[in-house]
């Protein structure tokens, strides 16, 4: 069966263009050549995810739909940008409802995140990718994402400027040939993640 991909866009825009879903596309472009099916952009900000580090936080609750489609696939694409030198509030947002994931092992002790991917993609007119990046992928990696070998896409303009991603000409060549390591051995990892699962251990 081919790898299926899903990109997460944890802007603070509810509608309208996004340089994050700009990254994500450019992602999602370089994951499509190596073979990848990649689904639409969840935009998070979008719908109503509830406060809380459960799986269903009960009436009116969007994460629960989310969830069961973030699970569904082989590698997570997370999309944030930098807001004040950090993940946006809704990328922490989501990553503190999969905090579930701690508490809904199986037998052999793996989360249901066990065996997939995540790569992270981020923009902003500020200082901070490498931070944002260490803190998402800390937090993914706890809730048991697996992270591969360059895993993160970022493009960082001008500090206090007017330019976004989405706003470029033309994509540096910099940021597209990261983009491409990114998903050659995010996709990569995921074929033999899903090949040979981890074993997990005995409780």
């Amino acid at each position: 069966m081919p790898l299926r991909a899903l990109p997460l866009n944890c802007t603070l825009k509810r509608v309208g263009d996004s340089s994050t879903d700009a990254m994500l596309a450019l992602l999602a472009e370089k994951f499509e050549r190596n073979d990848v099916e990649v689904a639409e952009t969840i935009r998070i900000a979008e719908h109503n995810i509830l406060p809380g580090v459960t799986s269903d936080e009960g009436e009116g609750d969007d994460w629960p739909a989310i969830r069961e489609r973030v699970l569904a696939a082989d590698i997570l694409l997370f999309g944030t940008p930098i807001w004040m030198g950090q993940p946006s509030s809704v990328a922490k947002r989501v990553l503190e409802r999969m905090d579930a994931f701690l508490g809904e092992t199986d037998d052999a002790g793996r989360m249901p995140s066990y065996g997939k991917v995540a790569v992270c993609a981020v923009v902003g007119n500020e200082d901070g990718a490498h931070a944002v990046s260490s803190q998402v992928f800390q937090a993914l990696n706890d809730v048991g994402w697996t992270i591969p070998a360059i895993a993160a896409c970022y493009w960082v303009g001008e500090a206090m400027g007017s330019t976004d991603f989405k706003d470029l000409k033309s994509t540096p060549e910099a940021v597209s040939k990261t983009a491409a390591m990114v998903a050659d051995n995010a996709a990569h990892l995921a074929g033999l993640l899903k090949a040979r699962p981890f074993a997990g251990h005995a409780s």
